[in-house]
């Protein structure tokens, strides 16, 4: 005997339960709210529905008769519904159908009515430019069943009953947004082909995953800019997806037939970083055994994409701004001059804006990196797109690993969906990757995934990092001038930086240097 007292409760009463409850609750708020939150929903529905069946048949064109039906047919019956076709022509697409999906309390909201006729009608109208939709027969006015008329022809729709939907959320958006990621792609995926001539079976070409409303603003921006000269700056966290983005608009120019630079300026010493980015000539420096090409001339024609760009030295950053400026350069310890043709698109995990009142970013050299600015959003803020990220980097890395994992169970997908990934997509690919190792299935049905009590913000964890790092280097400059008793020379040597670089620190961590010397 099952003594469970939930065990009789289906997902259709669930769902019943739910949708009626959330209507009684909006019929408090007046007829408006009512009214306009069942158009909402409807449209909402209607979009998501038509997308996801895009999604699983591969239609990217208008859905016919025959789709359309086997579409509106498959959302009513999967929620609880018992609809069948009574016929279709050019004109107009009839159904029927005996059990509600709201249960048999619908009449006691035959508003609810409208749901249907709003999915129905949106879709028909964003796919035959027209609808009207006229439900001849409703369960909710207890005529024991329904009969729907869809008209898609105005002319046949005339003198009929009926809400009438125009094509006011065409599906040409949805395409048109469709086309475009798919062109980016495209750009994306011959480029790196190009580039990388031996393919290999485990390593795939970038894709873009842009379903969020965000993110498809920001492919519209690269479709924009892409063509132009503006240098971009783009902010966005770690692990966000910058570098993608910056190939994005690179493949998209004019410039796609010449090279593309990725430099983490991070990662570069500081005592280098001159000489990797400008180059250097013979004889420059201890160790300058040869003329050296740095990263500029190489990009030549192309697109240079300087990650980190916040942690350029001061001359570095001098040196970056007469390129801008004037497209030329002198190599480290050179006397020529050198026309150079780049464009620069930067990146930064950091606010700059700050950095400037700070004085550790030059004021004008932000002004010129930041004609034109792409923020990047926090993979927190982009649930629309988790699905489709986890299933491309499941596909990614069962070529990788070779297995055969096709998705992730319900509880894998609800533990995704409720972390908040500081580390965005690279966190999150890092995360499957190591997960899928230990699948033996086709499902993925554990994930090792961590839940602390309370979770720092970025914005807290980059605030302490800031501290600690601020800590060590006044402390580090302090013993530097003890050592060198206030030598500001000697303390640059020591450091391995300009003598300018060291007034910016004293300056910046408002130490005095005459406490330091000997009198």
């Amino acid at each position: 005997m099952n003594n469970n007292p939930l065990s009789e409760l289906t997902p259709d009463f669930f769902l019943q339960t739910f949708i009626l409850e959330l209507m009684h609750a909006s019929e408090q708020q007046g007829q408006k709210h009512c009214e306009q939150l069942i158009e909402h929903i409807a449209k909402t529905a209607g979009c998501f529905f038509e997308e996801t069946y895009r999604e699983n048949t591969h239609k990217n064109e208008q859905l016919d008769n025959e789709s359309y039906t086997e579409l509106i047919l498959g959302i009513k019956n999967n929620i609880g519904g018992k609809f069948s076709l009574v016929s279709s022509n050019q004109d107009c697409i009839t159904v029927t159908n005996s059990r509600c999906p709201f249960g048999e309390q619908v009449t006691n909201f035959p508003e609810l009515c409208r749901m249907t006729s709003s999915v129905f009608g949106g879709i028909a109208a964003r796919n035959f430019g027209y609808a009207k939709v006229d439900i001849k027969k409703s369960i909710a006015r207890k005529d024991g069943k329904c009969d729907v008329c869809i008209y898609t022809n105005p002319q046949a729709a005339k003198g009929q009953r009926g809400m009438e939907y125009t094509d006011t959320t065409p599906v040409k958006e949805i395409n048109d947004t469709r086309e475009l990621q798919c062109r980016i792609e495209t750009s994306m995926q011959r480029l790196w082909q190009k580039q990388n001539k031996k393919i290999s079976e485990k390593h795939q070409p970038p894709a873009i995953i842009a379903k969020s409303p965000m993110m498809q603003k920001i492919l519209q921006s690269i479709e924009v800019i892409a063509p132009t000269l503006a240098t971009v700056l783009i902010q966005g966290q770690t692990g966000a997806g910058k570098e993608l983005i910056a190939r994005a608009i690179h493949a998209m120019s004019d410039r796609s037939h010449k090279p593309f630079i990725a430099i983490n300026c991070g990662a570069i010493p500081e005592s280098l970083i001159e000489s990797s980015l400008f180059g250097h000539e013979k004889g420059a420096f201890t160790g300058a055994i040869e003329v050296h090409q740095g990263y500029f001339e190489r990009a030549e024609g192309g697109t240079l994409f300087l990650d980190e760009v916040d942690s350029l030295s001061p001359a570095a950053q001098t040196r970056l701004l007469r390129v801008i400026q004037e497209g030329e350069l002198e190599r480290v310890g050179g006397k020529q001059t050198l026309a150079v043709d780049v464009r620069i698109i930067s990146a930064t995990n950091q606010n700059l804006e700050d950095l400037v009142k700070q004085d550790r970013f030059r004021n004008d050299l932000y002004y010129r990196i930041n004609v034109v600015r792409l923020s990047i959003p926090p993979l927190a803020e982009r649930p629309e797109d988790l699905p489709y990220l986890v299933h491309l980097i499941i596909q990614r890395l069962n070529k990788r690993y070779n297995k055969q994992v096709e998705s992730v169970s319900r509880e894998v997908m609800k533990k995704i969906r409720g972390y908040h990934w500081p580390g965005n997509v690279r966190e999150l690919e890092n995360i499957l990757e190591r997960n899928i190792l230990f699948v033996s299935g086709k499902e993925m049905t554990e994930l090792d995934l961590e839940f602390p009590a309370k979770t720092k913000s970025m914005g807290e964890w980059k605030d302490e990092k800031e501290h600690a790092l601020t800590k060590i280097e006044k402390s580090f400059l302090e013993t530097a001038l003890k050592q060198h008793y206030g030598n500001v020379k000697r303390v640059s040597e020591n450091m391995g930086i300009t003598s300018r670089a060291v007034y910016s620190k004293l300056k910046k961590h408002k130490i005095n240097l005459a406490d330091f010397r000997v009198s």
